[in-house]
């Protein structure tokens, strides 16, 4: 019988409810994380798309901040999209002077690059190591990454299109650095699950 992992969602603000659907049709049994004890009984985390520096505050208010730093050190598996992907980086441009980061990953993220609401765009892209074609990409308000460290993987850059404007051709905005992965855009808005499921794919091949 196939085990269903316990992924949380870290359920401080953002787009929670998609994500635990997605996770539920992807295959795992997904639970929302607010609390150190609740963080403690899942074997991964996603941090959703939402606002950055109000997560950010919130993660201090609820003392979740150390206990995600210590278990992302542990190498627990951790998804981020747009403010996850924000919030998961070692080092955030454009954003405010108090706001902390969990360090998941070695890169560097420009917090709302694509520009204000109204620039919001779609686009199909190629995901390495996501098959049967593009995934459609919903950026809104998202960040892209300036600068990626040693060990980490880029999985998707913006292919130019008619939707995208050209400064943000070619920039990255699919990552992955061992059991961490992020994404710029939504995949939890568009109804195809196959980034959770590499996800979730990612969760059992570790344990």
């Amino acid at each position: 019988m196939n085990v269903r992992p316990s992924v949380g969602v870290l359920a401080l603000q953002g787009d929670v409810r998609e994500h635990l659907a997605a996770l539920e049709s992807a295959g795992a049994d997904p639970v929302t994380i607010r609390r150190e004890s609740e963080l403690a009984g899942v074997q991964a985390l996603v941090i959703p798309g939402g606002e950055s520096t109000t997560m950010s505050r919130l993660l201090q208010v609820f003392d979740l901040l150390e206990p995600i730093r210590e278990r992302l050190a542990q190498g627990m598996p951790a998804y981020g999209s747009c403010a996850g992907m924000i919030l998961l980086a070692s080092e955030v441009l454009d954003t405010r002077a108090d706001a902390v980061q969990l360090g998941g990953l070695d890169i560097t993220v420009r917090r709302n690059a694509f520009g204000r609401q109204v620039h919001s765009f779609e686009t199909d892209l190629t995901v390495d190591g996501i098959d049967d074609g593009p995934v459609r990409a919903v950026f809104i308000r998202a960040p892209w990454v300036e600068r990626t460290g040693d060990g980490v993987t880029v999985l998707a850059s913006v292919p130019p299109s008619p939707e995208a404007e050209p400064e943000a051709v070619d920039r990255v905005v699919a990552v992955r650095q061992g059991n961490v992965l992020a994404t710029s855009f939504h995949p939890e808005v568009t109804g195809d699950h196959r980034v959770h499921q590499h996800f979730v794919q990612m969760i059992v091949a570790r344990a």
